[in-house]
């Protein structure tokens, strides 16, 4: 008995077809990268009655199981917590790496990191080739920023310090285009859409398309359930440090006051969690949230975080050369000390040098 596989994933449950002479397994996900699924003609060692046999089974199999590609947002709804980094070099091949590392997404910063929608559009390529989601944070929630950026096609959209309902409001409608929202249309030409050539987009952008507000000070974190319920605001991001700073705790974003605001603004997200606002019978918004050294990612998942952001690459590149750097010169005066204790034969010295 011949066996053929198609790339089994180990994420999902093959179905097998047994045909008198061969075992075929199949998943949903290897049957959405084969062109035409429904043709064989590289199957040239069945026979016509097998592959009459395999249409249909396949047929069934696509019919029964979804052929959506998990996008962050179904991913939230199925349950899963998230890990991402956040992108501030604007470096495509950090951003390539980190997605080859595994992250979940990772977010190109373009409030903090020195580029503009070009830079971020070699980091969507790179993050393309490493099949990671990427979310773009805007410099300023206004609507030049948010139809530039997405247009470059990535899969989130995160907006910076949102401190009420009406300003969580005018970011929804930025992403969306008339009649729902002022999103000014170019879908036939942009990267989101293939250039044009994927007809679908219209249809599924908005429903794709994950919206992330930052509440970043404590105005905001009075809101935060308003915010919160706002339809099509997928997830609160919590920014500890700015929060810090509006509470006047620059210096320490670990002081117990702060600590309790962003204890009170986690609870405001979570209390608006099932009330049914999607029609999907979800409600409300995902929580997210940075790790700091005082709430490490471990800390922050059973308080609810669905998204949670572990590191910023400049800050994983400067602590490495750092301890990279501090590591070689403790050698190097390790290496001196024993120097002074050790007799050199000069004679041995020149003779090495001399050969």
């Amino acid at each position: 008995m011949a066996t053929l596989t198609f790339s089994p994933s180990p994420s999902l449950q093959p179905k097998t077809l047994k045909t008198p002479k061969h075992t075929l397994h199949f998943t949903h996900k290897t049957l959405t990268h084969i062109p035409n699924p429904t043709k064989f003609q590289s199957l040239t060692f069945l026979t016509k009655p097998h592959k009459t046999l395999i249409k249909s089974k396949i047929s069934d199999i696509l019919e029964t199981t979804p052929n959506t590609p998990q996008t962050l947002k179904s991913r939230l709804k199925n349950g899963e917590t998230l890990y991402g980094l956040f992108l501030m070099s604007n470096s495509p091949t950090l951003a390539e790496i980190a997605g080859l590392s595994g992250y979940d997404y990772v977010v190109v910063d373009l409030e903090h990191g020195p580029g503009g929608i070009s830079d971020a559009l070699a980091c969507l390529r790179a993050l393309a080739a490493a099949n990671t989601p990427a979310i773009i944070r805007i410099p300023d929630p206004e609507p030049m920023w948010v139809k530039k950026a997405l247009d470059i096609g990535p899969q989130g959209i995160m907006f910076p310090m949102i401190d009420s309902q009406k300003m969580a409001k005018k970011a929804v409608s930025y992403c969306r285009y008339p009649p729902n929202g002022i999103r000014g249309a170019a879908h036939s030409v942009v990267r989101a859409s293939g250039y044009g050539i994927d007809n679908g987009y219209l249809s599924n952008c908005e429903d794709e398309l994950l919206i992330m507000c930052q509440v970043e000070s404590e105005e905001g974190v009075k809101k935060i359930e308003e915010i919160a319920a706002v339809d099509g605001v997928d997830c609160v991001q919590m920014g500890p440090l700015d929060l810090s700073a509006s509470m006047g705790y620059l210096w320490d974003p670990g002081n117990k006051k702060v600590k309790e605001m962003l204890r009170t603004a986690e609870k405001g997200v979570l209390k608006t969690r099932g009330k049914g606002k999607d029609k999907d019978g979800g409600g409300g918004a995902y929580l997210g949230g940075f790790a700091m050294p005082f709430d490490t990612p471990e800390d922050m998942r059973p308080r609810g975080y669905h998204m949670i952001s572990g590191a910023v690459d400049i800050a994983m590149f400067r602590n490495a050369c750092v301890e990279d750097v501090k590591r070689f010169k403790s050698k190097a005066v390790s290496n001196d000390d024993d120097l002074d204790s050790i007799e050199i034969d000069k004679d041995s010295e020149e003779k090495y040098w001399s050969e």
